[in-house]
């Protein structure tokens, strides 16, 4: 079956690509006719499973505010296909730094510099990605889609202060955002997801299924995507400032 030309098509910008909920993204946007340009600290793997080649790949350093406004001009001049719009993006990039062993850093073994780039890539980047991709948005009267984590709601054993801090202030920042670009026909929304099946999952990530996950399983990323693709498409037109919780109840 041919494929649209980029001209015809949706498109949507994701940061965090290349693994678990964001790699579950690419596939289920991409699957639905859309040109999905993807953001990551690294180079555009050889061996991606999806069909976008380096074209709709930019490397970018998201813990450095002038190499994302770098970005953000790139990614505007990949736009130009559209016509300068843009239907979605998704902030999905996140770090979570880890002690000795993979051990939970608290409010006190954290080290300073890793809660200031932890808040860059969690918080400030989603902030200079949509303000700097504004226009393009408001042509297309598209949407922002947060990743926050259940980690931003209440201490979480294995997500660290400055992770789970930076969460919360990114559903803080969501409702202002929601509040600031709905104005201009942009709507902005958050997901929280729970315990999900990806490669991160710490050690003992099962007894919090057993114990307090009332569905008894983890969440698919796939799961997840299909929620992010709902709040970038036409199902959820009047949906704006909400945080959609994925997290098995």
């Amino acid at each position: 079956m041919a494929t649209a030309p980029n001209a015809e098509k949706k498109t949507l910008i994701l940061t965090g690509a290349s693994r678990g909920i964001g790699h579950a993204t690419v596939k289920r946007f991409s699957s639905a006719g859309w040109r999905v340009i993807t953001c990551s600290r690294h180079p555009f793997p050889e061996n991606c499973p999806w069909e976008m080649g380096p074209e709709d790949h930019i490397q970018v350093d998201l813990t450095n505010p002038a190499d994302t406004r770098t970005a953000i001009d790139v990614m505007r001049g990949r736009l130009k296909d559209q016509g300068g719009r843009l239907n979605a993006l998704v902030n999905n990039a996140a770090i979570s730094p880890k002690g000795p062993g993979g051990s939970r850093l608290g409010t006190i073994e954290t080290p300073l510099e890793d809660w200031l780039a932890v808040f860059q890539v969690n918080f400030f980047a989603p902030v200079l990605l949509a303000r700097g991709l504004i226009a393009e948005l408001e042509l297309a009267k598209g949407a922002v889609v947060n990743v926050t984590s259940i980690a931003g709601s209440r201490v979480h054993p294995f997500a660290g202060a400055a992770y789970a801090t930076s969460k919360a202030a990114l559903m803080g920042l969501t409702r202002e955002m929601a509040s600031d670009f709905g104005a201009r026909g942009i709507r902005v929304n958050a997901i929280s997801p729970g315990e999900i099946d990806t490669s991160i999952l710490s050690p003992g990530t099962e007894r919090i299924v057993r114990e307090q996950i009332p569905m008894r399983r983890l969440g698919e990323p796939e799961e997840v995507a299909k929620s992010i693709y709902f709040l970038c498409t036409d199902a959820s037109t009047y949906v704006n400032g909400a945080e959609l919780h994925i997290n098995g109840g």
